[in-house]
Order: C-alpha cells, then sequence, then structure tokens
C-alpha cells in the first residue's frame, strides 16, 4: 500500500509539472502568435480589436513596410553590429574569465569588484560615452557600439562561474607539462570545455545586441547606418501609422533570433550531455 501511495503521489507532481510547463510554454507562445497573426492584417482591421485568425493582408503589409524604411539595409547593419559585439564579448570574456581563474595576483579581487561596477547599466554613462566618441571622432559609426562589448562583465562573471565549477586545474597542469603554452591551453581545453556557457552566452548576448535601441539611438545618425529597431521606430512617424507594416516588420525582425537560438541551442544541449557523460 506504502507503495502505491508513493506512485500516486509520483504520478500527481508530474502531471502537476507537465501542467506548469504548458502554462508557462502558452505564456511565451501567445504573445508571439498574436504578433505574427497582426501582421497579417490590415490597419483598419487592427483598429477594431484583437483577432486569433490569419488575415490575408500580409504581403500588402511587407510592401508598405519596404516602401517605408530600408530593412534588408538594417538587417545588414544589425547582424555587422550583432556578431561583431556577440564574438568580441564572447572571445575576451571567455579569456578575461581564464585569467581570473587560472592566475593569482595582487589585484584580483579589485577586479571583482570592478567587475561588479561595470554591471550598472550602461544608459547611466550615455552622456560619457558620448562626449568620448565625439572626441575620438567615432559617432555615427559601429565602433562605440562594438569595442565596448569587449569588456562585458555579466559574460566574464557567468564563465569565471562555469570553469570555477568544472574546470580541473590537473587537466591543465598536464597540458603545461605536455609543453603547451598559455595561449594553446586557452584555445585547445578552455575554450571547448567551455562550450555550454560560452553558448548561453552567445544566445543572451546576441539577443541584447539585435534588440539593443538606446545606443544606436544615441550614437547613429545616418539612415543607411540605422539597425532593425531604430527602423522600426522609424515606422511610428506620421499621424496616420500604417500598424499592418509595423507589425511585419517587428514579426521578420525575430527571425534571426530565433536562428541563432536554433542553431547555438543544439550545441547547448550536446555540450551539457557530454559533461554528464564524463562526470
Amino acid at each position: 500500500k506504502g507503495g502505491e501511495i508513493r506512485m500516486k503521489k509520483f504520478k500527481i507532481s508530474h502531471v502537476f509539472i507537465y501542467l506548469l510547463l504548458i502554462l508557462l510554454t502558452l505564456i511565451c507562445v501567445v504573445p508571439f502568435y498574436i504578433m505574427v497573426i497582426n501582421a497579417t492584417h490590415s490597419t483598419n482591421e487592427l483598429y477594431t480589436g484583437l483577432s486569433v485568425v490569419p488575415g490575408k493582408y500580409l504581403l500588402d503589409n511587407l510592401r508598405n513596410m519596404l516602401s517605408m524604411v530600408n530593412m534588408p539595409r538594417g538587417f545588414l547593419n544589425s547582424a555587422i553590429v550583432s556578431f561583431s559585439s556577440t564574438f568580441l564579448s564572447i572571445y575576451f570574456g571567455a579569456m578575461t574569465a581564464f585569467g581570473l581563474f587560472e592566475y593569482k595576483f595582487k589585484l584580483k579581487k579589485v577586479i571583482y569588484v570592478l567587475m561588479v561596477s561595470m554591471m550598472v547599466p550602461g544608459q547611466l554613462g550615455i552622456i560619457g560615452l558620448f562626449k568620448l566618441c565625439n572626441n575620438l571622432g567615432l559617432l555615427n559609426t559601429y565602433w562605440p557600439l562594438i569595442l565596448p562589448c569587449i569588456a562585458n562583465s555579466s559574460t566574464i562573471f557567468f564563465i569565471l562561474q562555469y570553469l570555477q565549477s568544472s574546470m580541473s586545474e590537473e587537466l591543465l597542469d598536464s597540458a603545461r607539462i605536455d609543453g603547451a603554452g598559455e595561449v594553446k591551453i586557452f584555445h585547445s581545453f578552455i575554450l571547448p570545455l567551455s562550450k555550454p556557457a560560452l553558448s548561453t552566452m552567445v544566445i543572451f548576448n546576441f539577443v541584447s545586441y539585435w534588440n539593443n535601441f538606446f545606443n544606436p539611438m544615441i550614437l547613429l545618425f545616418d539612415d543607411k547606418k540605422f539597425t532593425v529597431p531604430l527602423l522600426i521606430n522609424n515606422l511610428n512617424s506620421g499621424m496616420l501609422q500604417d500598424l499592418g507594416a509595423k507589425y511585419s516588420a517587428i514579426a521578420i525582425s525575430i527571425v534571426p533570433i530565433i536562428l541563432v537560438y536554433c542553431l547555438i541551442s543544439k550545441r547547448l544541449t550536446s555540450g551539457m550531455m557530454a559533461g554528464a557523460i564524463k562526470s
């Protein structure tokens, strides 16, 4: 009887977990579904209220959107900024985390304090960043959007925590005994063995840089250099807004994010499974 009671409790707990997961999935999926549905309706239909049935104006909305803003150019601009920023943040973040994990030096605690201070929202320092870029002649370029990503404190901290929890000092020492230098250790051991942490930060950083609106709005002035969020914001101009064109622009703007997530999530899962098998 005791075993049957435990089995019933086990099944009830599993049912509760599945119901909770289904609810969370609906909470995440429904807004995207409504957004895609809105992209298929005309502006007049959208003003009449919410609809859950696809409309027939998707192609018209896309044509109107392309006639109002140069979205292909915006995708190219966002790709340049997002991929470059993500690569720099991951590569130099992993390198910094490796240094903090492996080496002992006097100012190590000071660097930890500076890392915490760097987690302050960047919007608070936008005036100083603007003045600095103005003095260096970097305004209306992509450099002030890309170069600061080298010092991404959240990436450094996350990878550092992963190294401290899973990296073996004996493995690195054995590599040094075999004649491997620090650069080779970083590229041949740290980066491959940190794939789960790196994949996680790639997803988070890419989404953050792709959706970044504030810094490009302050630092870019040329329409030809505008990223996707700025072009979507330009659709708000005018008294009569084309809501169908706006929703279609928003809908296609998330496609790169979904593609990156689908590609990276496979490596993230495989890396975690490999680590579980090794352990």
